[in-house]
């Protein structure tokens, strides 16, 4: 056991090995495919894959768990259901419930659905989670990085890290439609920041909207350019508005003046491309 007088130095060496190991698992080595899963009509059945990128043996644990979307777009666990929500939960089955796999290889995960009778028509969803789980071979044994920096003090630190997809089933008629409205320039709130344009994407209907967003700039007298782009956006039931912001990249040398910004948000092009919904802020 270490000399209490060398405690600030051992809280300091295990703070510095946590940070160091914590960096390089920023980086996502899990890749799943489709991001996110649809159940519509008569489907029944759909699967995820999931790649590992990285170098190492990774475990990863399998559940059903259920997030809403707060009105700026965080998704945040959601322990019982509001006014609204569904949840997919209690009809999804899926399999494995836990995946090991070596560096670069692959996994299937079967997800199923059973709908119970009489379910009342609207979408319901849940989020598939994956979970990471310790190291069981040691590959993060900092023990020997641990010594060097305490002497016979020893450290072993594991950082566990998750993704997880939407699972939306949706029962019967459904339909949705969105606005964009309240649009505005915040300037840059730091020098090495650019400015923001802020808006309200509004939702009416029984079922979400996902689509990708753009923003163009026309200046006077000139041709409209991109200057923000975002893919993948979505509006959850129930949430009745998201408010959002996205960064604003200018051509060099151009300035926000005069002019007029659009916005529009469409169907992906996978989904046909169709613009759901768009408005105009006319710059002074």
């Amino acid at each position: 056991m270490p000399h209490l007088e060398n405690r600030p130095l051992i809280r300091a060496c295990v703070l510095g090995l946590l940070a160091a190991l914590l960096a390089p698992l920023a980086k996502a080595d899990l890749m799943l495919y489709p991001t996110r899963v649809e159940m519509e009509k008569n489907q029944r059945a759909t699967q995820v894959e999931l790649v590992n990128r990285g170098q190492a043996t990774e475990s990863y644990r399998v559940s059903v768990v259920n997030r809403r979307m707060t009105d700026t777009g965080q998704i945040v666990p959601a322990d019982n259901a509001e006014p609204d929500e569904r949840f997919a939960t209690d009809m999804l089955r899926y399999s494995p419930r836990q995946v090991t796999l070596k560096a670069g290889e692959s996994q299937t995960v079967r997800i199923s659905l059973r709908k119970p009778a009489g379910l009342a028509n609207g979408e319901y969803r849940s989020h598939l989670q994956f979970d990471r789980l310790p190291d069981v071979e040691g590959s993060s044994d900092l023990e020997q990085t641990a010594k060097a920096a305490s002497g016979d003090f020893a450290v072993r630190l594991t950082a566990l890290v998750g993704a997880s997809i939407p699972v939306i089933v949706r029962h019967g008629d459904t339909s949705a439609s969105v606005t964009l409205d309240t649009l505005s320039v915040e300037p840059a709130s730091q020098a090495d920041s650019p400015p923001l344009l802020a808006f309200h994407m509004n939702r009416s209907g029984n079922r979400s909207v996902y689509g990708n967003l753009l923003a163009t700039y026309t200046p006077v007298g000139g041709r409209p350019v991109d200057i923000s782009q975002v893919n993948g956006v979505a509006v959850y039931v129930p949430n009745s508005v998201r408010k959002a912001k996205l960064p604003i990249r200018l051509p060099v040398g151009m300035a926000l003046k005069g002019g007029v910004i659009q916005l529009i948000f469409s169907q992906r092009p996978e989904d046909g491309g169709k613009t759901m919904a768009q408005a105009s802020l006319a710059l002074p």
